[in-house]
Formats: structure tokens, sequence, C-alpha cells
């Protein structure tokens, strides 16, 4: 394991005084528990070696992101929301996951660069920064160069992501809510729209306007994720308001109707049902009409259970 006393932060050094990556004091999130995580979990589980679930070629991700074999995802366990409707419950809530060291992570990460990935894309990674930042300076060093995607909830510090200049080349993260009722119902985070601005902006800051390379794939900047959800089209497009007058083409948005009803959704409703075609191609029409044009779209037939990962460990040990 890496010292957690100090940290790299690009080309400076952070001392334990004024380091957001302490995990003896977690403010990882903007939960900022505080626990020191050698002694005791905080808010989302984790402890001091990251816990990673699956390791996999991944070919239902955005198409800039994937390439001819697919995204090097890095499935981490725990999380630091609470989503009532979560896919990957199993692993986000229950934990279920092998530790690893920091070394067998950058091992990880040069193994899906060998096996032809296009991307490093570390799925829900904020609990485990530190090792996260550690394990890519090991893997840099043997000859690791994929371009990493940092793929999350968008429930994120301002410091975090400042301490992620350097090593991160995309950020992916999701914009889940408008309201303060759906967030603090749904994902137990009631603060989660003014935060999850914060975060974009900072993200859309660090890493500037989307670059693509000439066969489409993303190179550089920022793709948002809006999963639309059944009885919320209008909160849909609250967020698309807000995105195209602070951003407008500067970021890739990416629309998607796969919501599934799983976990605890049916005790909560309107959850507790699909997501309807009106529904769906009503905020798709309303973001043309806005006038963005970077923008993914999915068939109908992404809304479905058969797309959920097996989280059965491979590729962790």
């Amino acid at each position: 394991m890496c010292s957690l006393q100090l940290v790299k932060e690009g080309k400076r050094q952070v001392t334990e005084q004024n380091n957001p990556l302490d995990l003896h004091h977690c403010t990882l999130c903007p939960r900022r528990c505080g626990v020191d995580r050698a002694v005791r979990a905080g808010f989302c589980g984790a402890g001091m070696q990251a816990r990673v679930a699956l390791v996999s070629l991944h070919p239902w991700e955005e198409p800039c992101l994937v390439g001819a074999q697919g995204a090097g995802t890095v499935f981490f366990a725990y999380c630091n929301l609470r989503c009532c409707y979560c896919q990957n419950h199993e692993i986000s809530h229950g934990g279920k996951g092998i530790e690893v060291t920091d070394e067998r992570l950058a091992a990880i990460f040069c193994e899906q660069q060998a096996r032809g990935a296009a991307t490093l894309d570390l799925v829900t990674p904020t609990h485990y920064v530190p090792q996260i930042i550690h394990a890519l300076d090991l893997a840099r060093a043997q000859g690791f160069r994929l371009p990493v995607v940092y793929n999350s909830s968008g429930y994120e510090t301002e410091e975090t992501i400042a301490a992620l200049a350097g090593y991160v080349d995309i950020y992916l993260p999701d914009l889940k809510y408008a309201s303060e009722a759906s967030a603090g119902e749904y994902s137990a985070a009631p603060d989660y729209f003014p935060v999850a601005q914060r975060a974009l902006q900072a993200m859309v800051a660090q890493a500037g306007p989307v670059q693509f390379q000439a066969d489409g794939s993303l190179q550089r900047g920022v793709l948002v994720r809006h999963m639309v959800l059944p009885g919320h089209r209008h909160e849909s497009m609250q967020l698309l308001d807000w995105l195209w007058q602070t951003f407008s083409d500067k970021i890739q948005i990416s629309l998607m109707n796969q919501y599934t009803p799983m976990f605890h959704a049916a005790e909560h409703r309107p959850l507790d049902r699909r997501l309807t075609t009106f529904e769906y191609e009503s905020v798709v029409a309303y973001a043309q009409a806005l006038g963005i044009t970077q923008c993914y779209v999915q068939e109908r037939r992404a809304a479905s259970e058969e797309y959920v990962p097996q989280f059965d460990g491979r590729g962790v040990q």
C-alpha cells in the first residue's frame, strides 16, 4: 500500500494538514464522514484497500469510449449514494468484491491495456481515489497509456476533482436529479443537485471542451449521462436546461432510456414501472429543441436486465 500521509497531486506534494485524500480522516465525497478508514468504514462502506467486483471489456458504454474491443471497465465495490433502483446494488450496497493492493490494481490497469481496451473505465471510483492515483503512477511507470475515464455518480467534491488533475482524461458523471425531493427519496442525498452542479463545473474547467479523434473516439472532456426516470420527464428537461445554459456544446450528453425497476424500486412510485416511449422521446425532442447536438440517444431495447454485468470477480485476482 502507498503511504496515505503524503499523496502526489500532479507535481505538487500535498501534506497531511491540507490533504483532501487522507483516508485517516476521510472527506473524499460530499458526505465528509471524517472517519479513519483504517478503523471503521464511513457512509460508503469502503476501507483502506480498493475492493473490485469485476474487470471486463465492456461493449455497451457510449460509442466514443469502446473502440473495437470495448471499454476496459473496473467495477469498484461500494458507493456514496443509496439509489433505491441501483442495478449494481450487490456491489454498490452489498460491497461484493475482492480487496486488492495498489500494486495489483496497477497490474489490472496494465492488463486491460494488453487486452486491447479502448479506455480504462473506472466505475464508481470516488471512495478509492487515493488508491487509484497511486496505482496509476505505478502503471504509467510500466508503460500504461490508455485514456482514463472517471465514471461516477456526479456526487463529488471539488477538492477530489482537483486532486485528479493529470490522472483523468475523460469525466463520465451522471446527472441524476434536479429536485431535492427526488434526490432525498431515491438516493439519500437531498443536496445532490447543487453538489453535482459544482462538481461538473470543476470537471469541465479541468478537462476542457470535448475533443474527439478522427475515428470518433473521445480523447478528452466531459460526457454527462442522464437516465430519464419514469414520472420525471419534466425534471429531465430542467437538467437539460441547466446543462445547455451552462456548457452549451462544450460537453457530450448521453440520454439514457435503460431504466429497469430493480432492487427497492417497487417501494417508490412511480419508479415501480418502466419508462414509457412517450416519456423518453419527449425528453429527446426537448434536447433537440434547445439546440443540443452533442447527444447520444438509446434504442428501446436498452432497457433490460440482460445488460447488468455478472459481478463474479473475473479479472480481479
